[in-house]
């Protein structure tokens, strides 16, 4: 084992556990703002993560650029869509819930690898994708509870999120980290700024410190999982991804007084193992050009 090994494996878990309390904090905004100001100025305070992000050489007006600007384009509105999906995801969901629908990216990253980089996948992976979409139908039940747009937006945040994984992997390695990572904080950004106008408010003091536990708790995220990724392959990054579980089912009933009945732990379960299956079967395949881009956050 390298000497680093522990330390990125124990970054990559503490970068998760701020994701998670980072959607804890937007959480706790229960709606009083519009998801559209959230994403603004949970974007905007990633801003402060700039000069960390930039490697030797490059300028910090690389987040405008792009060899290919068409993929660019593709995840600044991928950044955007997923940014709002999760904010209303965790404002009418339990944390449980929301996550259990959010970790369906693996099972998507499969669909699109299929459609976008003709990707051959076998029979077990094709499993995988089945068994996800079983754990959905457990969770949310449908014709025996109430869905509503929160369900929709886990959903459109765990696709948008596989958007970012598919399209990294096929041109990350050709586009500079400063690009990388601009885009997704361009998205949110000027997306969130345009479409918040009509219903905004100016937050309140402890709608700020909410916000801003939201914004700079992502970006130490994002800046953790840099980290990890120098020092582990992403093969071992990836697996701490689904501790996040454990930490919605604890702030989930500690802050928020949210249970968690049978059925819908067995769907958790379940859709937590499609993705370690399918995570598994692309360990063991390698697909080429995958090898170094580092797992990226439902959101």
């Amino acid at each position: 084992m390298n000497r680093s090994t522990p330390q990125g494996v124990l970054l990559a878990f503490l970068a998760y556990s701020a994701y998670a309390v980072s959607d804890a904090s937007v959480k706790m905004l229960h709606g009083s703002l519009s998801a559209y100001e959230a994403v603004f100025f949970g974007a905007l305070s990633g801003v402060v993560a700039l000069p960390l992000v930039r490697r030797r050489g490059e300028r910090l007006d690389d987040v405008f650029r792009a060899r290919n600007r068409g993929m660019w384009f593709v995840r600044v509105g991928a950044a955007l869509t997923g940014s709002v999906g999760s904010v209303t995801a965790f404002t009418h969901l339990s944390m449980a819930e929301a996550f259990s629908l959010l970790f369906l990216m693996p099972t998507f990253v499969t669909i699109l690898s299929v459609i976008f980089l003709k990707e051959p996948v076998g029979w077990r992976r094709w499993g995988a994708v089945l068994l996800g979409f079983a754990g959905v139908l457990i969770v949310l039940r449908p014709g025996f509870r109430e869905l509503n747009i929160g369900h929709l937006g886990a959903v459109v945040g765990g696709l948008s999120g596989a958007l970012t994984v598919v399209t990294l992997r096929r041109f990350g390695q050709s586009e500079t980290r400063m690009s990388l990572y601009g885009a997704s904080l361009i998205g949110p950004t000027v997306g969130g700024g345009l479409l918040m106008l009509p219903d905004f408010i100016w937050p309140s003091p402890i709608q700020w410190v909410w916000l801003l536990g939201y914004g700079l708790l992502m970006a130490l995220a994002n800046i953790l999982v840099m980290l990890a990724s120098a020092r582990i392959p992403a093969s071992l990054v990836a697996p701490a991804q689904y501790s996040q579980m454990l930490w919605a089912i604890a702030l989930g009933y500690l802050v928020f007084g949210d249970g968690l009945d049978a059925t819908m732990a067995l769907g958790v379960a379940v859709i937590i193992l499609s993705g370690i299956l399918t995570f598994m079967r692309e360990k063991v395949r390698k697909p080429q050009g995958w090898r170094r881009v580092p797992p990226t956050h439902p959101r």
